[in-house]
């Protein structure tokens, strides 16, 4: 059964359409993905699902008691809090849950046939299990660690970054596991070794989730079903990101097909209407109106399909891996570079050449460093040392601010400052409004002011404008934050039919496979480490290493562990009263073993157990079997210790 049922949804904002009679659901376990353009209704369906929307029409059904959690864009926090206070209070329920549970634990100690009390401590029981919480404290210190707030955890959540309070809201959603966690672009502001965590995570606790992602890899890591939003309709299809696309490919051929059916159908109409008079009696307004329809059919989908076969092309992969050594012009040579922000060493003893047609991505950890070199080469910031020497070119920078957009300016403005219509691009003369619909924007949006637009749609301002600018190179900081998987695709065509040098920045692994021929890789100690391989390869030869690594540690403690108790036992002798207890405890362990066999019997015979009291019986048995364990266990110790001392000798 469905934890959520949605039937016949429909929601209109104004005039624009957004969703029209859809239908969803979503099982326990299931990972679902909603795919679509910006402005699609992603957001709008998410909001539905989580109930802090109306739909304009339809019903929502949800199972009783679940438990849904959504993760929001601007997370708010209580006034002072800091870090670790923040998690630990989103987790009171389960804490309560689990303090009840041992209380209850120990009553059941004095009163083992309480239903009442059994009851309970079964309900919390599933409660604690269903969420994973038996051992929260370590759960927190284990996300604390991977998503890089344990150094801020004593710091209030209000001086944090929007990023870092966005890592915080997502840790305490990921600890609380709900009965459906509803994730808005989660894999935003986290570097790769978190997305990684964050997969490891989701998939280990089995969580039920719905999430919106650009993050294709991530995608296809997790979903376990693709739900597109597209023309105001849903449209499912089974599995991750490249699943999806395959299905794409399946369906594009089957409206092909179905188009050419069309067509002949309609040619076989045409010429039944062209015959006259029969065609227009009463009795045949059906057929006519049947024909209408195909006419119309016949042309919208050309446009459907023209569309579709475009998305599918733009996404295919061109995994360009040019390994020979470049003959083009040196852009930048790098010398010795060092530098230095407060106490933290960024960038140690860099030395490299870009060249003319390079294509770099510049990966690693948060706080690395990455941003700082392209500013560096840019010359915001001085090095503390070294040398750079540059040639004679023009770069086009992109950066998270989007510094190039004036919010008072709109479209028109702001890519025909001079005035007019035209834009030249990559020595292309276009019509404005033909150029900025390859980037998905509408004939209405070239009247409307820059600051009035969402984020997303700055970015594609942003990058679109980038592209009229006649320049050598392009640096870009972090391009597809922002953007939806649509912009991307369009964004990694212009770059990789750009003629000149790239180096960017980002975190998106399916996009730097795509584009990068070579990475330059932030270790976060300083150190940049340069690498032709693809950055998945490289992140899974990582992975390999640091096993290899773990693996090697522990087999040379284990070599270790020997010496050290050997060096240890050599210092250890049993004492006399240790001796004594060695001889004595066998004896006095198979008494106890005796005297229990004889309280058990008893117990089992009702004559036996009226006689000296049930409760007293019982009371007795659990003394003589504390007893023992008692005696074993020093047993236990001894003859260890005793072992020891034998190796040593």
């Amino acid at each position: 059964m469905a934890l959520i049922d949605l039937i016949g949804i429909s929601k209109n904002y104004e005039a624009q359409k957004i969703l029209c009679e859809v239908d969803f659901h979503i099982d326990e376990g299931e990972r679902v993905v909603i795919i679509g353009k910006n402005g699609s209704g992603k957001s709008t369906l998410m909001k539905i699902i989580a109930g802090v929307l109306e739909a304009d029409e339809g019903r929502r059904i949800v199972q009783s008691d679940i438990q849904i959690k959504m993760l929001d864009q601007k997370p708010s926090f209580r006034d002072g809090v800091n870090v670790k206070e923040a998690i630990e209070e989103s987790l009171t329920e389960l804490n309560k849950a689990k303090k009840r549970y041992d209380e209850i634990s120990l009553l059941l100690a004095e009163e083992f046939d309480n239903k009442q009390l059994l009851d309970e401590h079964e309900k919390l029981s599933n409660y604690l299990d269903h969420h994973n919480a038996w051992n929260l404290d370590d759960k927190i210190e284990r996300v604390l660690q991977n998503f890089q707030l344990k150094q801020y955890e004593n710091k209030p959540v209000e001086l944090l970054s929007g990023g870092e309070q966005r890592r915080v809201a997502l840790a305490s959603l990921l600890l609380q596991k709900p009965d459906i966690l509803l994730l808005d672009e989660p894999t935003n502001h986290l570097d790769v070794y978190m997305v990684e965590f964050l997969e490891e995570l989701i998939k280990k606790e089995q969580f039920t989730l719905l999430f919106i992602s650009h993050d294709r890899y991530f995608i296809d890591n997790i979903a376990t079903r693709s739900v597109e939003v597209e023309e105001c309709k849903l449209r499912n299809f089974s599995g991750g990101y490249s699943s999806y696309l395959k299905q794409k490919e399946e369906l594009l051929r089957t409206m092909q097909k179905q188009h050419e059916n069309l067509l002949r159908l309609l040619r076989a109409e045409n010429e039944w209407y062209a015959r006259g008079v029969r065609a227009r009696l009463k009795r045949n307004e059906g057929r006519k109106e049947r024909l209408m329809q195909l006419r119309e059919a016949a042309k919208t989908n050309p446009a459907k399909i023209r569309k579709m076969n475009l998305e599918l092309q733009r996404e295919a992969k061109h995994f360009n891996r040019d390994k020979s050594i470049n003959k083009q012009k040196m852009l930048f040579e790098i010398e010795d570079l060092y530098v230095k922000l407060g106490e933290k060493e960024l960038i140690r003893d860099f030395s490299t050449r870009i060249l003319q047609k390079d294509t770099i991505a510049i990966v690693g950890p948060n706080g690395s460093g990455k941003s700082t070199l392209l500013k560096v080469l840019l010359g915001r910031i001085k090095p503390t040392r070294g040398v750079i020497k540059k040639g004679e070119f023009s770069i086009g920078y992109f950066d998270q601010h989007r510094e190039m957009l004036d919010d008072d300016k709109n479209l028109i403005e702001t890519f025909c400052p001079m005035g007019g219509d035209r834009v030249e691009v990559q020595g292309k003369n276009m019509h404005v409004y033909g150029y900025l619909k390859q980037f998905l924007f509408p004939k209405e949006f070239l009247d409307k002011k820059i600051g009035i637009l969402s984020g997303g749609e700055k970015n594609r301002v942003a990058l679109a404008l980038l592209f009229t600018k006649k320049v050598d190179v392009l640096i870009l900081d972090e391009p597809t934050n922002d953007l939806d998987i649509p912009t991307i695709n369009i964004l990694e065509e212009q770059l990789i039919n750009f003629p000149g040098a790239v180096l960017l920045v980002s975190h998106d692994r399916y996009f730097v496979d795509k584009i990068a021929k070579k990475l330059f890789i932030f270790k976060g100690d300083g150190t940049i480490e340069e690498s032709y391989a693809q950055y998945t390869e490289y992140l899974e030869n990582e992975k390999e290493h640091r096993e290899i690594q773990k693996i090697t540690q522990e087999a040379q403690k284990e070599l270790e562990e020997p010496k050290k108790q050997k060096e240890k036992s050599k210092q250890l002798r049993l004492s006399y009263k240790e001796k004594m207890a060695l001889e004595k405890l066998p004896l006095e362990i198979e008494e106890l073993e005796l005297l229990m066999d004889e309280k058990n019997e008893c117990l089992s015979d009702p004559k036996c157990y009226e006689e000296i009291g049930l409760a007293k019986l019982a009371k007795e048995l659990e003394e003589i079997e504390a007893e023992y364990e008692a005696k074993v266990d020093e047993l236990l110790t001894l003859q260890e210790k005793e072992e020891l001392i034998n190796l040593s000798s």
